[in-house]
């Protein structure tokens, strides 16, 4: 679950990473005001989950409150990368001597948090990696041990040269890694990591992702998630307790695990096609997952035939074609079905499929080699 800056500012400032004070705004009023309370040049910032805010326009310096409610009133409502800005965060406008990047990741060759600093920050660190990778120093850190005060001290002499640069970075990082595991992040970084002119080492940005298994325990971050800022077919599949990715392709897919998911849009490549999403049943037998699973895949216009590729275990594969039978009774499904069922209750199943007029394979390269076909033909 992506933070929005204004969110993930509040942790790290609970962990004591010193910033600017700041305050958002979902009203040119509400900037205005906060902009009065600031005093000075203040930098109004559109809050989406989307990189790029300052080329789309989402990031304006305003030198006076009067300013400031007029570029709240550009930014609020404007949409960057397709998302809609609904607040902005209003922060005084910083002297920067330097800028650096510093962040951490959870690295899942290592398994171990992987911490990544770079003098080059300010920017699009992807555009680092992927150009000039030798700027940026990665270290592993052991979960059992946390990051040790000379690993701090190490990446930090990375960025400055000045040793209170140094010791100011260097507790930062120690400060960042504990938001990190006492937040159940999968990322979490400071882009930028500033010095001013004054001495002082500040975070400008943050950026923080919680991995989703992480908030059953957490409901206080939980609560933080801006559903309008996500795919709504992803918030439907989460409502329903279906697991969900929208892709960009044309067969829609509704499978039961994660294992035969993979393997289905695999062999929906093999054989020329693009999976348009993942999306897992689960092994619960309630028809009514399966009516959702349509509903949202149907929802998506780029959706040109549907695959249904069960292998029945704990999932009942009579409940399944309860749940496709039911579902095209409640509304009309305009594109093709493929259904390939296998396992328990299948002769029922079948029964059930063939009293409707449908029909159910058993083989799965067959069943998709024909769904792909379809959705050939109907793009």
């Amino acid at each position: 679950m992506n933070l929005h800056e204004y969110q993930a500012r509040t942790l790290l400032k609970a962990a004591g990473i010193p910033m600017f004070e700041g305050d958002v705004a979902a009203t040119p009023t509400e900037a205005e005001a906060i902009a009065r309370r600031i005093g000075g040049t203040v930098v109004i910032k559109a809050q989406v989950h989307a990189g790029g805010r300052g080329k789309a326009g989402g990031v304006k310096l305003a030198r006076n409150p009067a300013e400031a409610a007029d570029y709240a009133s550009q930014i609020l409502g404007m949409t960057i990368k397709g998302l809609t800005v609904h607040k902005v965060l209003i922060v005084p406008a910083a002297d920067i001597a330097t800028e650096s990047y510093v962040g951490l990741i959870m690295d899942r060759e290592t398994q171990r948090p992987v911490f990544m600093v770079s003098a080059a920050g300010g920017v699009d660190i992807e555009e680092v990696a992927a150009k000039t990778p030798e700027k940026i120093t990665r270290l592993p850190v052991d979960p059992v041990y946390g990051l040790l005060p000379h690993q701090a001290l190490t990446l930090a002499f990375g960025l400055y040269r000045e040793f209170a640069h140094v010791r100011a970075a260097s507790r930062i990082m120690e400060q960042l890694y504990s938001v990190f595991t006492g937040n159940g992040a999968s990322l979490a970084e400071i882009n930028p990591l500033v010095t001013t002119p004054d001495g002082r080492v500040l975070a400008l940005d943050a950026k923080i992702v919680v991995d989703d298994n992480e908030l059953d325990r957490r409901p206080d971050l939980a609560l933080l998630r801006d559903e309008s800022a996500e795919e709504q077919s992803e918030v439907a599949a989460r409502r329903a307790n279906l697991s969900f990715i929208k892709l960009d392709g044309n067969v829609g897919c509704v499978v039961n695990g994660a294992g035969l998911a993979m393997a289905t849009m695999d062999l929906v490549k093999f054989y020329g096609g693009e999976p348009a999403n993942f999306l897992d049943i689960g092994g619960s037998s309630n028809p009514e997952k399966v009516i959702s699973a349509l509903k949202i895949i149907t929802s998506d216009p780029n959706v040109k035939a549907i695959l249904f590729n069960i292998f029945g275990g704990i999932t009942r594969t009579d409940d399944v074609a309860n749940g496709i039978v039911a579902a095209t009774r409640q509304f009309k499904v305009s594109v093709p079905i493929v259904i390939r069922l296998t396992g328990t209750n299948e002769a029922e199943a079948i029964r059930i499929l063939e009293g409707v007029g449908m029909r159910a394979l058993s083989d799965m390269d067959q069943a998709v080699e024909q769904v792909v076909k379809l959705a050939r033909e109907a793009a």
